[in-house]
């Protein structure tokens, strides 16, 4: 994908964050990330790549794509109106939907919150009132940098442009530990909002290659930096209520949060499906993560039956598996079956299985919480054809069984089964209530399903 163009307009640049020069860390503040710099590597490729997209995001209002440890990002200018309006252009993102500014340094971020900062305050030595509330220190001590955005009080007058925030009075802040993602922000000098670098709806990108695909002719640039490591965006909290809440789960657990003192008593503040009213965090309101074929999502054991009564008349599905689906589950004698590859995130495994004839109605809870009877369309099944109409062609990729491998492989998996032109995608659901990325997992599966079944 090396420099090249797509429809003349999308450049993708290749950045290796080894080869872009020498980073320097000042640890300070009990192990917060105080301040940094880093000494560029000027006569290398990777460099004079990086170099472009800072040039971008500092100049144009079209907005830049590059990969932070979650997904790639869609950045732009946080203090300028006609930049963020590329973002929802570029995305067609509703307007309401408030953007995370990302910021290199606390530094950078308490000069946000009050421009007097200056470099030499040390708020632990009390020179200065930190403008970071004290509920967070803590947090950001042990998370930052890291996938978690913290709700700030909007500063009066802010800096930010308003349609970074709408009509709300706090703003999502976030340090990315992404190398590349902070030596863009930090080279650019800029505050940076940044939604996932997908269509909206779209499940979210975690490769160059998926940014090329939903935005290709809408931004002009792409820094391609490889796959992203944790797979599901960062974890938003408000810590300005009583008791704290998580907006949206992510790479930081509630368990985890939990640990941390004054934290003890954090609550979930989001549901699974769409919300009303008006978001307070990104990922709350709207259908967000869904690929083109339907989603269902599945609580229970595989079988023929289940694919039959919700396939219709189609003719191919999707598996994504996580703990105990295989494709020898959906096959009847004299049919040839495959195995998924149980490699997490390994080549999709196909098979062609016999239908079953459908059950004529079926009990399924949707994500609107309630349950619902609906009407089952027989399947195609005429003993004397024997035809295509009989079976069910079948693409089957693994997720693996660990909740962190799972979250790193979903959108991929969504993405590639939907490339296959499948008419419905069934997901196992996972049984997991712990770990660092169980409860992001189901939240973004649950907003992509059209369909949550209980068998």
């Amino acid at each position: 994908m090396e420099g090249r163009t797509a429809g003349d307009e999308t450049v993708v640049l290749p950045v290796d964050v080894k080869r872009i020069g020498d980073f320097a860390f000042k640890e300070a503040e009990k192990g917060f990330l105080g301040d940094w710099n880093i000494q560029l590597a000027r006569d290398g490729k990777d460099a004079t790549n990086l170099l472009q997209a800072v040039e971008k995001l500092q100049t144009s209002s079209v907005p830049v794509a590059f990969p932070t440890e979650t997904v790639y990002g869609l950045g732009a200018d946080a203090t300028r109106d006609d930049a963020v309006a590329g973002i929802y252009k570029a995305k067609q993102r509703p307007a309401d939907n408030p953007l995370i500014v990302h910021i290199s340094s606390l530094l950078q971020l308490r000069q946000l919150l009050n421009p007097a900062w200056g470099s030499e305050s040390n708020p632990l030595h009390g020179e200065k009132q930190d403008p970071i509330p004290k509920i967070y220190h803590l947090l950001i001590s042990r998370f930052w940098p890291g996938p978690l955005t913290i709700l700030l009080p909007l500063p009066s007058p802010s800096p930010l442009a308003p349609s970074v925030t709408g009509t709300l009075s706090t703003f999502g802040a976030r340090m990315p530990s992404s190398r590349l993602a902070l030596a863009i922000i930090h080279l650019s000098g800029l505050p940076i909002a940044a939604p996932s670098a997908n269509a909206s709806t779209r499940p979210s990108p975690t490769t160059a290659a998926h940014v090329l695909h939903d935005l290709s002719g809408r931004i002009e640039l792409i820094v391609d930096g490889g796959p992203c490591d944790v797979g599901v965006e960062s974890t938003v909290v408000d810590g300005l209520v009583e008791p704290p809440v998580v907006l949206r789960p992510g790479g930081v657990s509630i368990e985890m949060l939990r640990k941390c003192p004054g934290w003890e008593r954090v609550e979930v503040g989001y549901r699974d499906g769409a919300e009303t009213g008006v978001p307070r965090a990104p990922g709350m309101k709207y259908k967000h993560y869904s690929p083109t074929a339907r989603v269902i999502l599945v609580h229970g054991p595989l079988s023929i039956q289940l694919v039959t009564n919700y396939l219709g008349t189609g003719s191919n599905i999707g598996l994504a598996t996580t703990e105990t689906w295989r494709i020898h589950q959906l096959t009847t004698p004299g049919v040839p079956s495959g195995e998924p590859n149980r490699k997490a995130g390994g080549a999709l495994n196909r098979s062609r299985v016999r239908r079953a004839i459908a059950s004529s109605m079926h009990d399924v809870a949707s994500n609107d919480g309630q349950c619902h009877t609906t009407a089952i369309s027989q399947a195609r099944a005429n003993e004397e054809d024997e035809k295509d109409a009989k079976f069910i062609d079948v693409v089957a990729t693994d997720l693996g069984t660990e909740s962190a491998t799972i979250a790193r492989n979903l959108f991929s998996a969504l993405r590639e089964l939907d490339g296959q032109g499948v008419d419905v995608i069934f997901v196992e659901a996972i049984t997991a209530i712990e770990g660092h990325a169980a409860a992001a997992v189901m939240n973004r599966l649950r907003k992509a399903a059209e369909l949550e079944v209980q068998i």
